[in-house]
């Protein structure tokens, strides 16, 4: 896929690296037509022991659109069953729920070896008037204010620009608020198709989401001792938006209990719109080394 010319400016160009990852995801959200409803998608290693969420969230959403010929998805349900093969592709069957006249639904399961390792529920609404208002923008940096990305170690946010308002990280700062923000944009223009700039939110909201929970306990991702999985995860579109454009995403996480992190986003354009939210509750078990034990 070729990309296109936007008013995207970046303050450096883009490695080959980057831009090589942003080709990649592109081609793994196109999905393989195998039947009238029932696709095939790839994936790829990022260095995590399975399948990312975010990629399985993307590649979902595209299967449910695909059968969909006149509304827009604005909100998703998804739960994650098992964990996903990396090298295995993943097929998505999609049971056409309901075609209404204002509302259409669609229900996505994904299946690897002759299992579920995952299930969405889809709703997508022909568009019309009516009324508006939203929570503001907080305030906060500019991205190009900021000094910089901070560094990420994580192979899925190569096709992205992402800058952290606040960089601090609880390995060497400690017990952080349970709060984050950060600036993100992928680091090249895309497609222009809204359902492009949906599933490449959808994916990268599955990024540092989890991780809100576990800043006031020092935690941290690829801690020994550490395991963490996204249990499911809600998304509702609110408004049009572009991912090569600047979005700001509010996280915060206002409950932990039972081994599970409860956790909410909300995501902003530099003109301060609200354009989309997410929801998610992931598992945070925490069983350190023993200390005569090697790590």
């Amino acid at each position: 896929m070729t990309l296109p010319t936007h008013s995207h400016q970046a303050a450096t160009p883009p490695s080959p690296v980057r831009l090589a990852a942003l080709h990649s995801l592109l081609a793994q959200l196109q999905l393989e037509r195998l039947e009238e409803r029932l696709f095939r998608g790839t994936s790829s290693d990022i260095g995590s022991p399975a399948v990312f969420g975010g990629q399985v969230l993307g590649q979902a959403l595209v299967a449910a659109a695909r059968t969909v010929k006149t509304h827009r998805l604005h909100s998703l349900h998804g739960y994650f069953l098992l964990p996903g093969d990396k090298n295995a592709p993943i097929v998505y069957e999609v049971d056409a729920v309901r075609d209404g006249h204002a509302f259409t639904s669609r229900r996505v399961t994904a299946i690897q070896h002759g299992r579920a390792i995952f299930h969405m529920s889809a709703s997508f609404q022909r568009e019309e008037p009516g009324y508006s208002h939203q929570h503001p923008m907080p305030t906060v940096p500019e991205p190009t204010a900021l000094s910089g990305p901070a560094p990420l170690g994580f192979e899925l946010a190569k096709p992205f620009e992402i800058a952290f308002v606040d960089p601090r990280r609880t390995e060497t700062d400690g017990p952080l608020p349970p709060t984050n923000q950060i600036w993100l944009r992928t680091c090249a223009p895309v497609p222009a198709d809204p359902l492009v700039h949906q599933a490449l939110l959808a994916y990268i909201s599955d990024f540092s989401l989890l991780g809100v929970a576990l800043r006031p306990h020092g935690l941290y991702f690829r801690q020994p001792g550490l395991k963490t999985v996204s249990l499911d995860h809600a998304m509702w579109f609110h408004r049009p938006f572009r991912c090569d454009e600047w979005l700001l995403y509010d996280m915060d996480s206002p409950s932990a209990s039972n081994a599970r992190g409860f956790c909410r986003g909300a995501l902003y354009n530099q003109q301060g719109e609200l354009v989309a939210s997410v929801a998610q509750e992931g598992l945070m078990r925490h069983h350190p080394p023993a200390a005569d034990q090697p790590a």
